[in-house]
């Protein structure tokens, strides 16, 4: 610590009680021992239930991030009627339903049917009482076929095409110029309209 100039020098206090300030974690390795216990203890307890709950694939938001696949908060009332699962079934079953989301497009709609059926395949419902079982629950064979509680994979993000020439329309496509010209046409639709109802009216009126 340097001096300098006509200052007021400094009045340091070194003597402070410090150890009583002081956070230790030597707790650290037991925390993380009794955590990996405690999630021993909760996968014993769910029994064959699968270890995560079943959620729909969708893409990430923003153009910088759409090429990307995610789960998704639920499936949709749409997907889940497709497959003919109940909303309230649904949710006894291990599958997420989220009521706010909307399906914009068929692949991605198609793509959670696909996942809910697979999902539903490999679904066994082990019934309350095993003399009684109730509907939907799995009866015979199903209940003795071997269980993994894994969850289903998300699905790749695009499909991989093997490599090839490319075309001579391809090569003289012009992607930005027709972009623009399908722009333009929408935008001025309605006034190419107009413009074409009103030529005709004065068309129609120097016939008469």
């Amino acid at each position: 610590m340097g001096f300098a100039h006509n200052n007021v020098l400094h009045s340091n206090h070194f003597r402070k009680d410090w150890q009583r300030r002081v956070r230790t974690w030597f707790d650290q390795p037991g925390r993380k021992l009794r955590r990996r216990n405690a999630r021993k203890a909760k996968a014993a307890a769910l029994g064959v239930r699968p270890l995560t709950l079943l959620r729909p694939a969708v893409r990430a938001q923003t153009v910088r991030y759409n090429r990307k696949v995610r789960e998704g908060r639920g499936f949709t009332f749409a997907e889940l009627k497709e497959v003919g699962i109940n909303r309230k079934e649904a949710l006894g079953v291990g599958i997420v339903v989220d009521h706010r989301r909307r399906n914009l497009s068929e692949e991605g709609k198609k793509l959670n049917v696909e996942r809910l059926k697979a999902y539903k395949a490999k679904l066994i419902v082990f019934p309350r009482n095993a003399k009684k079982p109730k509907k939907g629950d799995s009866t015979g064979a199903d209940l003795e076929a071997e269980t993994t509680r894994t969850h289903l994979p998300l699905p790749a993000p695009y499909i991989h095409e093997a490599p090839r020439k490319i075309t001579d329309n391809e090569r003289s496509f012009e992607a930005f110029k027709t972009l623009r010209v399908a722009r333009a046409d929408a935008r001025y639709d309605g006034v190419r309209k107009i413009r074409a109802a009103k030529k005709e009216e004065e068309e129609a009126n120097k016939k008469k």
